[in-house]
C-alpha cells in the first residue's frame, strides 16, 4: 500500500472501495448500473396548471426562437401537441424533466428524479429514450455518480439542438401554429 494511503482513516479508504466497486460496475453493465447509484424513485405527481391562450401577436413572436415557445406554457402545450403528432413527444417531455430537475432541491428528489430520467429517456431500449449519442450518453452516467443541477445538461442540449433544428420548422409550419396567429 502507498505511504499516502496508510495515512487515511478507515473511514476513507473503505468509501474509496465502495466508489471503485461501483465505477467498475458502471463500466460493465451501464444499463443496470444506474441501480447502484441512485435507488428507486418515487412517484411524483403534479396538478395541471390552467393555460391561457395567446393572442395572435404572442404566437407571432414565437417565430423568433424555440426558447420563446418553450418559455410560454401555451407555447409549450401546443409544441408538446405537435410533438405527439409526429410521434416524437419524448424529446420535449425529456427537456421538460430536465428543467423540473434542475429546480429541485433536496437531494432525495433529485435523486429519484434523475432515476427516473435515465431509466425513461436514456437508458437503453427505456420506454421514452432519446435519440443521443453514445458519448452523451456515457458523459451522463458519469454525471449521475455526483448529482448536481447541470447532471443532464449536454443531453438536454443535443435534444433541445434537434428539436430546434428538425421539429421547430414544421411546428411553425403546421396547421395548428397557423390557426394560434391568424
Amino acid at each position: 500500500m502507498c505511504k499516502g494511503l496508510a495515512a487515511l482513516p478507515q473511514t476513507c479508504l473503505e468509501r474509496a472501495k465502495e466508489i471503485k466497486t461501483k465505477l467498475g460496475t458502471l463500466l460493465q453493465k451501464p444499463e443496470n448500473a444506474i441501480d447502484l447509484i441512485i435507488p428507486y424513485p418515487e412517484k411524483l405527481e403534479k396538478k395541471p396548471e390552467k393555460l391561457q391562450k395567446p393572442t395572435s401577436e404572442e404566437a407571432i413572436q414565437w417565430r423568433e426562437s424555440l426558447e420563446r415557445v418553450l418559455a410560454n406554457s401555451y407555447g409549450l402545450a401546443a409544441f408538446r401537441s405537435f410533438l405527439r403528432s409526429e410521434f416524437s413527444e419524448e424529446n420535449i417531455e425529456f427537456w421538460v424533466a430536465c428543467e423540473d430537475f434542475k429546480r429541485t432541491k433536496s437531494l432525495m428528489k433529485m435523486a429519484a428524479k434523475a432515476k427516473k430520467i435515465y431509466e425513461d429517456f436514456i437508458q437503453a431500449e427505456g420506454p421514452k429514450e432519446v435519440n443521443i449519442d453514445h458519448f452523451t450518453k456515457d458523459v451522463t452516467l458519469r454525471n449521475l455518480v455526483d448529482l448536481s443541477p447541470s447532471t443532464f445538461d449536454l443531453a438536454q442540449r443535443r435534444i433541445y439542438a434537434l428539436m430546434e433544428k428538425d421539429s421547430f420548422g414544421r411546428f411553425l409550419r403546421s396547421d395548428q401554429y397557423q390557426e394560434l396567429v391568424k
